[in-house]
């Protein structure tokens, strides 16, 4: 007979592969709608969203690495290709000669603001087809959704 451990681990699992699923599903989606709307990967994507919302528009690269989950030479092969497109550039940081930051430029702040509802609406779409097709990730959005707005009361 199954203990309760056993079970929940079952269900753990079983919730975990839902979620897994969903987001394969979702970053397929959105790499797919950058790269055709606005030739940026989901990663570039993401490095610009969070140089928008840094202070001063700007991150060292090993935090720009931390929030994307990327290691170093992962971010460094993907700021120079956000930098050879003009939309971020490096800056040695004053205070650590050897401390590096990557800029979010005016055409990287533009180029991310037009993708923006590309990606938000693709995101929206994908999440609504998830959940038309498996009521277990539907039941999983709503609750998500809901504890969202509640935190943000």
């Amino acid at each position: 007979m199954p203990t309760r451990t056993t079970t929940a681990a079952t269900s753990d699992t079983q919730l975990w592969n839902r979620v897994l699923t969903l987001h394969t599903l979702v970053e397929s989606r959105l790499g797919t709608a950058l790269q055709r709307h606005h030739g940026l990967g989901l990663s570039e994507y993401r490095a610009l969203v969070f140089l928008d919302d840094a202070p001063d528009n700007e991150l060292r690269m090993q935090d720009l690495a931390a929030r994307l989950g990327l290691n170093q030479s992962s971010v460094t092969r993907l700021v120079t290709r956000l930098n050879a497109a003009d939309l971020t550039y490096r800056d040695l940081c004053p205070d650590d000669k050897r401390g590096v930051y990557t800029v979010l430029t005016d055409s990287g702040r533009t180029r991310y603001q037009q993708a923006r509802p590309t990606y938000e609406n693709t995101l929206t779409a994908a999440l609504a087809e998830a959940a038309e097709s498996d009521p277990a990730v539907a039941a999983l959005l709503t609750a998500a959704r809901k504890t969202e707005a509640a935190q943000q009361h």
